[in-house]
């Protein structure tokens, strides 16, 4: 099999995800046919450094032994049972972990992020309900994003999405996001903030936010003093707050959750992508006692949280999350991650000099460079994914963001080729 022969067979049957199917005309799709490491490997022999993590979530390197082995090890024993009125030891035990890392009490299962999302805005809106309170709005930050299902969709703030899939959304609004990463727009941002709770906060069931950084919405930074005030706020006006962290959790923001680097704990925390290395689909809504409480009652009271998913809580994701949390205690993930992180700083202090480019910013393992000048017309995103790809790297930029989340085994030296070619390709532009 070459790729010219997958690619045929792809094309006359697959629909790809957030794909214009027609630029398959002109650009050819890359087969993969293997991995390990950093690397992907193509049917021709090719091989591409996984700068993006695969859509963030292959933190540990592909065909890592250990997770494989623990994943191998639970499919001899159990693949899989209902977790309604059933239990099973790799869930109770991932639970458990979970609610030390995250000091949150109880954990719910679901799929994938979007659906962690949908069950912590339904748990919201359910628990105002069971203490008497109709409330059907909730607040997020602008340029937000936190996934595709209609809740998800409901409660970000992509302009593309909210035009095409307005009619079929819940109630939102939005409060500015800080500007940048500076305290002064941090501070700016909670007296807006304030404003809003002040006025709808009645009529809120929660706020959700990206903590530190905002993904898809172009990888915005901000500093944790909004992270830890607008929390105070939400306690101070009776809000929920959900922090989405399916992105950011994981060390990817520098530290297991970043939340932690405000010192608050959520009402809801999500996560899934980094749960288990990228290796199954599993995500997790983790939250306190009190939410749990509100639900918890007498069969005929009717007050019980209605969601289920086919797989919550599958065996096979969870020996993989029990795996990649394995990973992190034995090798001190975290602190060598701060040195990989500085040196991504250094890497992105030759990107300013170029005109083309507007600013540069690093949180954690996730280094930006955007650049300004170009009509979206131009696809430059497109451009620099291209031209990365013939040296060997997969960027996959925003628009005209151009980011760097790389697995965290990633060498400095290979770190040092995923810039060099960006450089590379922005010069060229």
């Amino acid at each position: 099999m070459t790729n010219k022969d997958m690619i045929k067979r792809d094309l006359e049957v697959l629909w790809h995800p957030c794909t214009q199917m027609k630029d398959h005309e002109n650009i050819p799709l890359v087969p993969i046919k293997s991995a390990k490491g950093i690397y992907l490997y193509d049917f021709d022999g090719n091989r591409y450094i996984d700068a993006v993590s695969s859509w963030w979530v292959n933190i540990f390197g592909h065909a890592n032994e250990h997770i494989g082995r623990r994943i191998k090890e639970q499919l001899d024993t159990l693949e899989h049972v209902i977790l309604a009125g059933f239990t099973h030891e790799p869930v109770v035990e991932l639970s458990h972990k979970l609610k030390v890392l995250t000091k949150l009490d109880k954990a719910f299962y679901a799929d994938n992020g979007s659906s962690a999302i949908e069950v912590a805005l339904k748990m919201s809106f359910h628990y105002h309900l069971n203490k008497g309170e109709h409330r059907e709005l909730f607040l997020s930050l602008e340029n937000s994003y936190h996934g595709e299902t209609l809740g998800a969709l409901s409660v970000g703030d992509v302009a593309l999405y909210k035009e095409t899939y307005g009619p079929l959304l819940i109630r939102s609004i939005q409060t500015p996001t800080p500007k940048d990463q500076s305290m002064k727009e941090a501070q700016k941002a909670l007296v807006a903030l304030e404003k809003i709770l002040k006025k709808h906060h009645k009529e809120l069931c929660a706020m959700i936010v990206e903590p530190l950084v905002q993904g898809a919405g172009g990888m915005k930074m901000y500093h944790s003093h909004y992270l830890k005030g607008a929390r105070e706020l939400t306690l101070k006006y009776g809000v929920h707050f959900i922090a989405d962290e399916i992105m950011t959790g994981f060390g990817r923001t520098g530290s297991m959750f970043a939340c932690e680097q405000a010192d608050i704990l959520p009402d809801f925390m999500t996560l899934s992508k980094g749960l288990t290395a990228g290796y199954l689909p599993l995500s997790v809504v983790m939250t306190t006692n009190d939410v749990y409480n509100a639900f918890y009652c007498d069969y005929s009271e009717y007050k019980a949280f209605l969601h289920s998913h086919s797989y919550t809580g599958n065996p096979l994701g969870c020996a993989a999350a029990l795996a990649t949390l394995e990973l992190f205690e034995k090798n001190d993930v975290i602190n060598a991650n701060k040195q990989k992180s500085l040196f991504m700083a250094q890497q992105l202090e030759r990107f300013k000099d170029l005109e083309n480019v507007k600013e540069v910013r690093v949180t954690g393992m996730i280094a930006v460079i955007e650049l300004e000048g170009y009509d979206p017309k131009e696809r430059v995103g497109l451009k620099i994914f291209q031209a990365a790809l013939k040296k060997e790297v997969l960027l996959r930029p925003l628009g005209s963001i151009i980011y760097v989340m790389p697995p965290y085994v990633i060498t400095q030296e290979e770190l040092q080729k995923v810039f060099d070619v960006a450089y590379e390709a922005i010069v060229g532009l």
